[in-house]
């Protein structure tokens, strides 16, 4: 984690998510990695709102809808235990990637 500096959040949790191999190389763990260990970083510094792009979503060729499962499925399960955590944010890039996600979380 570091600070925001000249952006509009406080501070930014870097994660890189795997590459897309064809599910071969366990990249939905590793996604899920990606998104428990931020989740346990936000816990951990008391962290109030939080934004999370479509990790490993673009050019890292992970199929937008195991994706986008995956990221609501694990932060669901850290939010029932984060109280402090009052706005989480999925920021979408496209259409695509925006309807998924509607989905999912209605």
């Amino acid at each position: 984690m570091t600070k925001g500096y000249n952006l509009s959040a406080e501070c930014v949790i870097h994660t890189v998510g795997p590459v897309w191999n064809g599910g071969k190389r366990n990249e939905e763990e590793l996604l899920e990695s990606c998104y428990r260990r931020c989740m346990e970083i936000i816990k951990e510094n008391g962290i109030r709102s939080a934004a999370f792009p479509c990790i490993s979503a673009g050019v890292y060729r992970f199929p937008k809808e195991k994706a986008a499962v995956i990221a609501v499925n694990t932060v669901r399960k850290y939010l029932e235990d984060m109280p402090d955590l009052t706005e989480v944010i999925f920021a979408c890039f496209g259409e695509e990637d925006l309807e998924i996600y509607q989905r999912l979380l209605s």
